[in-house]
């Protein structure tokens, strides 16, 4: 008889070990779904916040060259120091004094163009020793001088020249730097 109980009480005892088993198999299951789950939901909304952050990128690559002037904003002049050049000799020596400010596109444009000075000068003390004074003396030689000043200060800020040439100095094409404005020109 003593054999019979015991067997009533294995079988018991197997019974709760099974159901232990299949409890813990259960819960390690549900753990692994949860952080596979998990882990999905982190790299989608990650690739989501990478997306949205390619798409801001490129629309602003996409902005226009021409950097418009807002019309309801104020306009940014970034006034330079007087120029002093000697000009390629034709009737003896002659000399042009210019002073000059930028039209530019915004107040962010006028920090650059600060801090890129010594390049932006140089580029424009280089453009006029170039010049005769005959090339200069007339109203569209000086606005044909602001186009170039324009240009050779843009590509000083990055931006390439344009492919077509405006006629003049006024607002075009090409970067930040609107226009190129004229406050004092001597030539003598």
């Amino acid at each position: 008889m003593s054999s019979k109980p015991a067997k009533p009480a294995a079988e018991g005892e197997a019974a709760p070990k099974k159901s232990k088993k299949m409890l813990v198999i259960i819960v390690v299951a549900a753990l692994v779904v949860a952080i596979a789950a998990g882990g999905a939901f982190f790299l989608l909304s990650k690739k989501k916040k990478a997306a949205a952050e390619g798409e801001e990128e490129a629309a602003a690559e996409e902005k226009p060259a021409a950097h418009a002037v807002d019309p309801k904003a104020p306009p940014v002049f970034v006034p330079l120091e007087p120029f002093v050049v000697n000009l390629q000799p034709e009737n003896g020596e002659q000399y042009l004094q210019v002073v000059l400010s930028f039209r530019v596109a915004d107040a962010h444009t006028g920090d650059q163009i600060k801090a890129l000075m010594p390049e932006i000068r140089h580029r424009i003390l280089m453009l006029l020793s170039g010049k005769k004074a005959s090339e200069i003396a007339n109203p569209e030689g000086r606005e044909a001088l602001a186009g170039e000043i324009r240009e050779e200060a843009n590509t000083s800020l990055g931006y390439e020249k344009p492919k077509k040439k405006k006629k003049g100095g006024d607002e075009g094409e090409g970067g930040p730097i609107v226009a190129v404005l004229f406050t004092s020109f001597i030539v003598q």
